[in-house]
């Protein structure tokens, strides 16, 4: 019997993978946030599928998403990465990425974790949705739009609310699956 997933997943096998294994699955860890986070932000304008095809690329290119390396990255560190072919080559995102581990540190060092100050805005608790059709899905909210604002207070850049969103859903901090879909339930 055929499992039924939301439907934006449907038909590529990398993304149901990713749906079936990951998404919406509520993450705690503060190295996997980060990855989460550096992989919407560069998602900003693109599709989805285009982040997660060069994932393995990034993950290589980006030292496994080690925020404490990244925060630390030079000039010539960042021209590299900028004649990476396998990753997304765009000048503000890379440059984001290493301000965002160095705002990164800033939140763990006021909060203990970045989890903790993440997960603060929905009480420790996922906000579970009842969509029947993923194209309800908003892309923001007013939530999305509070962490945003407070992201960007904090130095964080390509953190706006759409992105954050994402990230949300993402990390399971809400869950968005369709209510028939079957990891409905289990995340």
């Amino acid at each position: 019997m055929d499992k039924h997933r939301c439907g934006w997943c449907e038909g590529d096998s990398l993304y149901e993978a990713y749906h079936d294994k990951e998404w919406g699955i509520p993450v705690k860890d503060d190295d996997t946030l980060f990855e989460f986070l550096i992989l919407e932000t560069f998602q900003a304008g693109l599709s989805w599928i285009t982040v997660l095809r060069k994932r393995e690329n990034f993950r290589n290119a980006f030292d496994n998403f080690d925020y404490r390396k990244i925060a630390r990255y030079s000039q010539d560190k960042i021209d590299q990465l900028l004649e990476n072919p396998g990753i997304i080559r765009n000048k503000l995102k890379v440059n984001a990425t290493v301000s965002n581990a160095k705002a990164f540190i800033a939140v763990q060092k006021e909060f203990g974790s970045f989890s903790s100050y993440i997960w603060g805005f929905v009480d420790g608790k996922p906000i579970k949705n009842t969509l029947k059709n993923y194209k309800n899905a908003p892309a923001n909210t007013p939530l999305s739009d509070k962490i945003s604002k407070d992201l960007k207070k904090r130095g964080f850049k390509f953190v706006g609310s759409t992105v954050v969103y994402a990230h949300m859903q993402a990390t399971g901090m809400v869950n968005d699956h369709e209510v028939n879909c079957f990891r409905y339930d289990q995340v």
